[in-house]
Formats: C-alpha cells, structure tokens, sequence
C-alpha cells in the first residue's frame, strides 16, 4: 500500500509591512542618558495667533498666548511582530526551548548603533504610545521629524462631563457607580485615559483642547482630516475651537452616531447621540 504523502499544515504567517515608508528609530528603555540622547529635557514653546477669528473668550485665555512642553524620548518597551511570536511558539514545541516572542532582527541593530536611535531610520511599523498626548505629539514632531506628515488624526477627549467613570476597572465586578471611588481602578493611566471627568473648569478645559488641538495641527498633512469625538454638552465648544485652530474654511461636517436606544419612560428628552466633528 503507498504510503500517503505527508500534507504541510502550516498556514504561512502574514504581517502588514510598509517596507516604502521610514521613520526614525525610537531608543530602547534604559539606552536613554544625556550622553546618547543630548536633547533630553529640551523645551519646544508653541505660540498662539491672537489675530485669528472667530475666537471663543473664556477665563484665562488672554494670559495663555504660550506655552512649553519638555521634548521627551518615546521609549520602545517592546515590539510586537505576529510572525515572530507565531514562529517562537513553533519554535518551542519542535526544540522544548524558550526565544524571544518580540522583536524582529533587522529592527535590533548592535548596540552601537542602537544607542544612536534618532540618527538612522527604521522600518514603519504600528505603534501604540502610552502617556499624554501633548507630551507625545511634541515628541512626534521635534524628535521624529513628523510634521506635516500625519494623514488623519481621531482625538477622543474627555467630555467635559459630571464627576462619573465609564470604565469598569474589575472584570468580575460589573456594578459601577458613578462618583464612587471605591470602584476606581489604582492605576492613574487608566484614570487619565478612560474617565470622562473634567473638575477643573470650563476654563481649564478648554484650554487643555485648544494646545492638543494646535500639536494636531502642526502634524496634520495638507490633505490631513482630524475627527473629535464629544458629547452635546460640549460640542458647540469643540466646533468654536476648532474653527479657531484649523480655520472655519476647513470644516467639513458634524456626524451623529447612536449611541443608545430610545428609552422608555424617560422624564425628559433623552440625548442618544454622540458627535464626530
């Protein structure tokens, strides 16, 4: 009886690659001294047109023509390559032997080279950043040479609401209330990135937009779109901010999506929607 030919079962590994596009190499943690990374520290001031119209006055406007932000490295904590980990994983069950799950070899280069991170370019590849998005978009800019070169930018701001949380911090725990700080998860990150909380003043945050507003506009392409996701609580503000920012003239539409069903029983006429503007 013939024996029957042996069939290869593995499905080839497939990752999106931009091998057209570079970008400049962000340094490894723990590479960063003021030896290899001199302008560390370093402040960019971003200054506003007091010219521009329409202009939406608020506390404290007046005083803040300006403002600096620390032009800080953007650490690589690890890469995460599909076929890397997928070939690891075979890896380990074909030799019993633990390798590496991050990474792809021609993005380590020795460590001479590697310590000269913003001097030669990389391969463009996904990126999630952690931390605030002033401090990052700085970096984008001043240390990776990214103005005017950013396509689309989606910026999900908190909206300015009631002192709330719509993150639910414990899997196993699915009653959340709001204003109750025993169910606020202890890690700040998660604080900053998921309450839609603003305790300081219309003033304060109106200003915390319009500098994030102006960072997203020196990165933006000339063909650049930007989308601001709000509540009807504040987008009347955001529209004001942005016609101010980016010019009434280049305001496309306001997009209203669902967000929820029609309740029954509602006392008064209850908002379903959310906007993108």
């Amino acid at each position: 009886m013939a024996k029957k030919q042996a069939v290869d079962t593995k499905r080839p590994i497939e990752s999106y690659e931009h091998k057209d596009k570079l970008r400049v190499n962000n340094p490894p943690v723990g590479l960063v001294t003021p030896q290899t990374d001199p302008d560390a520290g370093a402040k960019k001031s971003y200054a506003y047109d007091p010219h521009l119209d329409p202009q939406l006055q608020w506390a404290g406007k007046a005083d803040h023509t300006s403002f600096e932000i620390p032009t800080v490295s953007l650490h690589v904590h690890e890469r995460i390559d599909p076929r890397s980990i997928i070939e690891a994983v075979r890896k380990i069950r074909e030799d019993d032997a633990q390798l590496s799950f991050f990474g792809q070899l021609d993005e380590n280069p020795p460590l001479r080279e590697a310590i000269k991170f913003y001097q030669h370019a990389h391969g463009w590849s996904n990126r999630l950043v952690a931390g605030d998005s002033l401090l990052v978009m700085n970096s984008l800019l001043e240390k990776e040479g990214m103005a005017g070169k950013v396509q689309m930018v989606f910026f999900d701001p908190p909206y300015g609401i009631k002192y709330g949380s719509n993150f639910q911090p414990f899997v196993n725990k699915r009653d959340v209330k709001d204003g109750k700080d025993d169910d606020l998860t202890s890690e700040p990150e998660q604080i900053l990135a998921f309450r839609d909380t603003w305790e300081l003043g219309i003033h304060s945050y109106l200003t915390y937009l319009r500098d994030r507003l102006l960072l997203a506009r020196e990165l933006l392409t000339e063909s650049g779109s930007i989308f601001v996701q709000i509540s009807d609580e504040n987008v009347h503000h955001v529209r004001e901010l942005m016609d101010e920012v980016f010019g009434v003239g280049n305001f496309v539409c306001l997009i209203p999506f669902r967000k929820k069903a029609m309740p029954l029983g509602a006392k008064n006429l209850e908002n379903m929607y959310d906007y993108l503007t």
